[in-house]
C-alpha cells in the first residue's frame, strides 16, 4: 500500500486575492442577500422581470457606444480568448441591456420592463468602497417615450428605499433637455456638451468658481457661457418655484420647455400618487457625466449620509440601441449602488448586528444517541418558517452556546435525557441571556411569537 503525504517541500500558495477584488464572508454576505432579495420584491410589485446576459462578450459589442478614448473603454478586462476572438468582461449592465433587446426585441415586447443584478468588472484604481469587481442592481423600461416611464422609475426608487427602511432621503432629478435648450440658445454646438456636463457634475463638491473656471479652461465654453449655465443650475427653491421660473426662462424655448414639461409632470404624478414632497427634488445641477443620457436624470442621497454620494442613479436614453438594430428602442432606468448602500445602512445602524448565521436557532447536542429527534425538532421549526442549524457534534454545552453567541443566532435549544424524559425543551435568548423551558409541542409557536415581537 502506498500513502502519499504529500511534498513536504512544496511551496504554500499565499491564498491572495488580485488587487481591487474581494471575498465576502458571511456578516456581509447576509445583509447583501437580504437587499437584493427586497430589491427584487420592489422590482416585481411594478412588473418588471429579471434577465441575465453573459458576463463575457465581444468588445466591439461593449464599445459601440464607448467614445473613442473614453476612461471606461482603458478600463475593460480585454482579452483575445482561445479561438482568437476580441473579447471583454462587461464593465456595466446598461450596455449589455441593451444589446439583449436589440437581439430580442420581437420576443420579449414593447415595452419591456427589466431588472438585473450581477458583476461587472472595471480595471480601475482602488480606492476605500470601490473594487474593480462589484454588483450593479438596475431596473430599465425600454420601449416607451412617454415621460410616463420616467416618473415610474423615481418611484420605483421611493418605494425601494422605503422597503429597506430608508425615510430620510431624496431624489435628485433633472433633465437634460433643459441645459439642451440653453446650450442652444447660447449658441454652443453639440459637442460641446460632454466637458460642460462633466463639470457641472462637480458642481455640489468643488462649487461654482471652480466649475466655471474648468468650463472655460476646455475650451468648450467661454466664461460668461460658462457663468449662465451654473447660474441656471443653481436656480433653488422647491419644485413649484423652480419649475415656474424655468417656465419665464425658457417661455420661447421649445427644446428647453419640453424638458421642464416632463420634470412637471413627473413632480405632479409623483404628489398625486403619495410620494413626501420632501422625496422627490427639482435639482438642475444634476446632470449625469455619461453622454448616452438623453432626458430625465435621478442621483439619490441619504439626508443623514450625504457624504457617501448618490446610491440610485440613472437616466433617461433615446438611442442607446442605434448600434445594434434600426428599431427605436428608447428606454430610461437607474442602478441600485449596492455596496455604496449597504456601507450607508451599517453607519445609519439600519442592519443592527451583523451576524454570520442566517438561521435564527441554533439547535444543541446533548445527547449524542439522539441525532433524530434533534433534527426532528429542527424540521419541526424549518416547517413553520424558522431557519434552523443543528450544532453537528457533542461538544460541551458552554462551548456550543459561545459558538451560537459568536455566530449571532437569537435562539439556543436545550434538550438533555432529563427535558426529552419530561417532554420539554429549554429555550435560551443568546442576547439577554435568559431562559425558559417550553412544552416540546409549543417550540415552534413559541419562537414564531418571540421573533415577530422582536423583530
Amino acid at each position: 500500500m502506498f500513502i502519499n503525504l504529500g511534498n513536504p517541500m512544496a511551496r504554500i500558495i499565499e491564498p491572495r486575492t488580485l488587487k481591487g477584488f474581494r471575498d465576502f464572508l458571511p456578516a456581509l454576505m447576509i445583509p447583501r442577500e437580504q437587499l437584493m432579495e427586497t430589491a427584487r420584491s420592489v422590482f416585481r410589485s411594478y412588473g418588471f422581470v429579471p434577465i441575465d446576459t453573459p458576463a463575457l462578450e465581444l468588445a466591439e459589442v461593449l464599445l459601440a457606444k464607448v467614445p473613442d478614448g473614453a476612461e471606461v473603454g482603458k478600463q475593460m478586462y480585454r482579452f483575445t480568448d482561445n479561438g482568437g476572438r476580441d473579447v471583454a468582461l462587461r464593465f456595466d449592465l446598461t450596455v449589455p441591456l441593451a444589446r439583449f433587446v436589440s437581439a430580442h426585441a420581437n420576443e420579449l415586447g414593447l415595452p419591456f420592463r427589466r431588472y438585473h443584478i450581477g458583476p461587472v468588472w472595471r480595471g480601475e484604481n482602488t480606492q476605500a468602497g470601490r473594487y474593480r469587481e462589484f454588483t450593479q442592481c438596475d431596473f430599465d423600461t425600454i420601449g416607451s417615450m412617454d415621460s410616463a416611464a420616467d416618473t415610474e422609475i423615481a418611484l420605483v426608487i421611493c418605494d425601494l428605499l422605503t422597503a429597506l427602511g430608508i425615510d430620510r432621503f431624496a431624489v435628485h432629478v433633472n433633465d437634460r433637455r433643459v441645459l439642451s435648450g440653453l446650450l442652444f440658445e447660447l449658441g454652443l454646438p453639440a459637442e460641446s456638451a460632454m466637458p460642460i456636463l462633466r463639470s457641472l457634475d462637480k458642481l455640489a463638491k468643488i462649487g461654482s468658481p471652480a466649475v466655471i473656471a474648468e468650463m472655460a479652461a476646455s475650451g468648450a465654453v467661454t466664461e460668461a457661457q460658462a457663468q449662465r449655465v451654473v447660474e441656471m443650475a443653481s436656480t433653488n427653491g422647491t419644485n413649484d418655484e423652480v419649475l415656474a421660473a424655468l417656465s419665464e426662462r425658457f417661455a420661447s424655448n421649445p427644446q428647453a420647455m419640453t424638458g421642464v414639461e416632463g420634470l412637471r409632470q413627473l413632480v405632479d404624478t409623483a404628489r398625486s400618487a403619495g410620494i413626501d414632497e420632501a422625496h422627490i427634488r427639482v435639482d438642475l445641477s444634476i446632470c449625469r457625466g455619461l453622454d448616452y443620457y438623453t432626458g430625465t436624470v435621478y442621483e439619490t442621497f441619504l439626508t443623514d449620509l450625504p457624504e457617501i454620494g448618490s446610491v440610485c442613479s440613472g437616466g433617461r436614453y433615446d438611442d442607446l440601441t442605434g448600434r445594434y438594430t434600426k428599431q427605436s428602442l428608447p428606454g430610461v432606468g437607474a442602478s441600485l449602488g449596492l455596496d455604496r448602500l449597504i456601507a450607508a445602512m451599517e453607519q445609519l445602524g439600519i442592519f443592527g448586528a451583523q451576524t454570520a448565521t442566517a438561521a435564527a436557532v441554533l439547535v444543541t447536542r446533548i445527547e449524542s444517541s439522539r441525532l433524530g429527534e434533534y433534527q426532528a425538532m429542527a424540521r419541526r421549526l424549518r416547517s413553520a418558517g424558522v431557519g434552523v442549524d443543528v450544532f453537528p457534534d457533542t461538544k460541551k454545552l458552554g462551548q456550543q452556546l459561545a459558538y451560537g453567541e459568536r455566530k449571532g443566532f437569537r435562539f439556543a435549544l436545550i434538550a438533555g435525557s432529563e427535558e426529552f424524559a419530561a417532554g420539554v425543551w429549554k429555550l435560551k435568548d443568546l442576547l439577554s441571556r435568559t431562559e425558559v423551558t417550553v412544552d416540546a409541542t409549543d417550540v415552534a409557536s413559541t419562537i414564531g411569537s418571540l421573533l415577530a415581537e422582536r423583530g
